[in-house]
């Protein structure tokens, strides 16, 4: 009996979530393209130190591509976790 009533709670919590969690959608596709050729500057932690910073400019198609080369040496790293060349 008391699981008939979660499981209908449950049910009313997740209709009553999804037209927030569908208009979301609507204001993420309407995003205007933006300039590769625009400098954009982040502040960066500097390893070690709680306080310092380091202030880094690139332009987003630097950015965009240091992502994806970084994207590139992770997958590298953890498909290469699991083989093991000299194992028998």
């Amino acid at each position: 009996m008391v699981g008939k009533y979660l499981s209908v709670a449950a049910a009313a919590a997740m209709l009553s979530a999804m037209p927030a969690w569908a208009g979301d959608n609507k204001n993420t596709t309407s995003k205007v393209a933006k300039d590769p050729n625009e400098m954009v500057c982040e502040k960066q932690e500097v390893l070690g130190s709680r306080v310092a910073s380091k202030k880094v400019c690139m332009t987003r198609a630097e950015w965009a591509e240091r992502k994806r080369l970084e994207r590139l040496e992770i997958d590298k790293a953890q498909v290469g976790r699991g083989s093991c060349d000299g194992c028998q």
